[in-house]
């Protein structure tokens, strides 16, 4: 299965390393091209990175093209800000981009008690799967 992760780029560290374990399972996963710079970042220098994307490389678009001909996108909503698996704007827009192409929704953990993005979540029947990457099919 062509699955592309998404989640908050705090988390690309993350990302990799379940990259590495979903391909060791017989998945093609990808990320986001513009995940290299921000790899061993910490969370300050990722932010301005990420700025820097979104406002002069398109990187919503870009990710939007990679999204094409995928199977699924997994969902790394981990802890962020003191919120218990946080999903923030971006990712809820690639949750929609996902719905809209027909494609398999995971979420590594459970959805977010997150006022104003909570129901559009629950809305796209997303596949919770606890933390467990075989449960992806």
């Amino acid at each position: 299965m062509r699955i592309g992760i998404i989640g908050s780029m705090q988390f690309t560290d993350k990302m990799v390393e379940i990259k590495n374990k979903l391909d060791n399972l017989g998945h093609e996963a990808f990320l986001t091209d513009l995940h290299k710079t921000m790899i061993g970042k910490n969370d300050e220098e990722i932010e301005k990175i990420k700025l820097h994307q979104k406002y002069n490389m398109d990187a919503i678009r870009e990710f939007w093209r990679e999204m094409q001909g995928a199977d699924a996108v997994l969902v790394l909503n981990l802890d962020k800000n003191g919120i218990k698996n946080y999903i923030g704007g971006n990712t809820l827009m690639e949750i929609g981009f996902a719905h809209v192409l027909n494609q398999k929704i995971f979420m590594y953990n459970p959805i977010p008690e997150m006022q104003y993005c909570k129901t559009e979540i629950e809305a796209v029947k997303p596949i919770i799967i606890n933390g467990n990457l075989e449960l992806i099919r």
